[in-house]
């Protein structure tokens, strides 16, 4: 409760990334199987979304799943799956109890069927809800996120439907996975890694990062409070100087 008092509600982030890392360290650390440490890590979702929710924090995306993560042990990645399914149907009362959106973006395709159809069912039945936007990146690759949208422009282009000209970073933000998101402002990762790893390249251009040594299950409440404290400790200025950055404050 104290660290949540220094929270200052009127300056969150918008757009609050986090890749979630830790949980097969985790479970390795206390002689458990990986699988262990991933259904841990469930917990830590739910509780990091409902005090995101709580705060007022608008967009919230999870990295779940990387194309990576798809040569990760097929044990292992089936295990993952299963859980999401399962997850996804035991989350759909938190999500609508909080008037939670879920969203999803990736090469969904590329997931077992029951996965799209569970998935696609909770985005259909929460589609109406205001309070936040869940977006879970599934499957999710940064770099063939990109090579997509330069493929889909490079078409319009070739068929006159727009011209070269006309391309700029609203055009390209419209062909991304995340065309209805706005950009990142703060990206946390946890287990004490320093990589992005493949994570939403372009709409983290400007983005502010919180780095913690928590693994991934062992991630609460109040280690997210502490990484909304420090973002709202430093001075945000795109390129700007800090005595242009003031006044625009002081408006």
């Amino acid at each position: 409760m104290e660290l949540l008092q220094k929270i200052n509600t009127d300056y969150l982030p918008n757009h609050l990334a986090i890749i979630m890392d830790g949980n097969g360290r985790w479970a390795k650390q206390k002689g458990m199987l990986r699988a262990l440490g991933h259904e841990n890590g469930t917990k830590s979702v739910r509780t990091t979304v409902e005090a995101c929710a709580k705060l007022g924090i608008k967009n919230l995306t999870l990295y779940a799943f990387s194309t990576e993560n798809w040569n990760r042990p097929k044990l292992e990645v089936d295990t993952l799956m299963k859980l999401l399914v399962s997850s996804l149907k035991k989350e759909i009362k938190t999500l609508q109890s909080n008037n939670i959106k879920l969203n999803a973006i990736g090469n969904l395709t590329n997931l077992p069927d029951s996965v799209q159809k569970e998935l696609l069912e909770v985005i259909n039945k929460t589609a109406e809800n205001t309070r936040m936007t869940l977006t879970l990146a599934l499957s999710y690759g940064s770099r063939e996120e990109l090579i997509q949208a330069v493929k889909k422009i490079s078409n319009k282009v070739k068929n006159n439907i727009i011209s070269e000209e006309a391309i700029d970073e609203s055009i390209i933000n419209q062909h991304l996975y995340t065309h209805n998101l706005p950009d990142v402002d703060l990206v946390i990762r946890t287990s004490g890694e320093h990589r992005i790893s493949n994570f939403l390249l372009w709409q983290i251009a400007y983005a502010e990062f919180y780095f913690t040594d928590v693994l991934w299950p062992d991630f609460s409440e109040n280690d997210l409070y502490e990484s909304i404290i420090s973002y709202q400790k430093r001075e945000r200025r795109f390129g700007k100087t800090s005595e242009q950055i003031i006044p625009e404050k002081n408006v």
